[in-house]
C-alpha cells in the first residue's frame, strides 16, 4: 500500500512559513533548486525562528562546516524547540566549557547527504514503518509517520520531535524544520 505523506511535496517552495500560535510568522528561506545560492547557515540567519540554532552553530564553531559543500541533512529545532528544554539548558550549552557537548547535540541533528521528504517517506514505507538515520554525530535518528501524514523523529534517549516544515532545499542539502531538540545519548 502506498503512502502519500502532505510534506513530501514534489513541488517548489519558494518560502515556507514557521510559525507559533500567537507570533507572527517567521520566513524560513527556502528553494527548490538544486543550484540554490543560499547555503544552509545563510538560511537558517535570515530565518527569526532559527536564532537560537544559530547562536548554538556559532558557539559550537560549526559554522564553516555546516557552510561547506555537504551535502547535508539538517533537523533544524525552531526557537520554540529549544524553549521545551529544562529551565537553563541552552545557556548552559552555550557556555564556552560545553562546546564539545553543544556541538556533539547539534551534529546529532545532521545527517550526511540529501535526504528529502519524499525519500524519507520511501525509507520509511520499505522498511516497514520506521527508517534509521545516522548522524553526523555518530548516533541514530528513527523516523516513523506519525499516523497523521507527517514524520516524527525518535532520538536515543526516547524523545521526538515532529517535522513542521519539510524540504527547505539550500545549495549545501536540505534542511527540515522540527518542533522538538533531539538528544544523543
Amino acid at each position: 500500500m502506498k503512502s502519500t505523506l502532505p510534506f513530501a511535496v514534489a513541488g517548489a517552495l519558494a518560502l515556507a512559513l514557521c510559525s507559533t500560535p500567537g507570533r507572527a510568522a517567521s520566513p524560513v528561506v527556502a528553494s527548490d533548486d538544486a543550484k540554490a545560492s543560499t547555503d544552509i547557515v545563510a538560511a537558517a540567519v535570515a530565518t527569526p525562528s532559527l536564532s537560537t540554532l544559530v547562536a548554538a552553530v556559532k558557539a559550537a564553531d560549526l559554522v564553516g562546516t555546516l557552510q561547506g559543500a555537504g551535502p547535508f541533512t539538517v533537523f533544524a529545532p525552531t526557537n520554540d524547540a529549544f524553549g521545551k528544554l529544562p529551565a537553563g539548558a541552552v545557556e548552559g550549552l552555550l557556555q564556552p566549557e560545553a562546546k564539545s557537548a553543544l556541538a556533539g547535540v547539534l551534529t546529532y541533528h545532521v545527517v550526511a547527504g540529501s535526504v528529502d521528504a519524499a525519500a524519507l517517506a520511501k525509507q520509511i514505507q520499505v522498511n516497514g514503518g520506521s527508517a534509521t538515520l545516522t548522524t553526523v554525530q555518530g548516533g541514530t535518528l528513527t523516523a516513523s509517520a506519525d499516523g497523521k501524514g507527517g514524520i516524527v523523529l525518535t532520538d536515543a534517549k526516547g524523545g521526538s520531535a515532529r517535522v513542521v516544515v519539510a524540504d527547505l532545499h539550500q545549495r549545501n542539502g536540505v534542511v527540515h524544520v522540527i518542533d522538538g531538540v533531539l538528544m544523543p545519548q
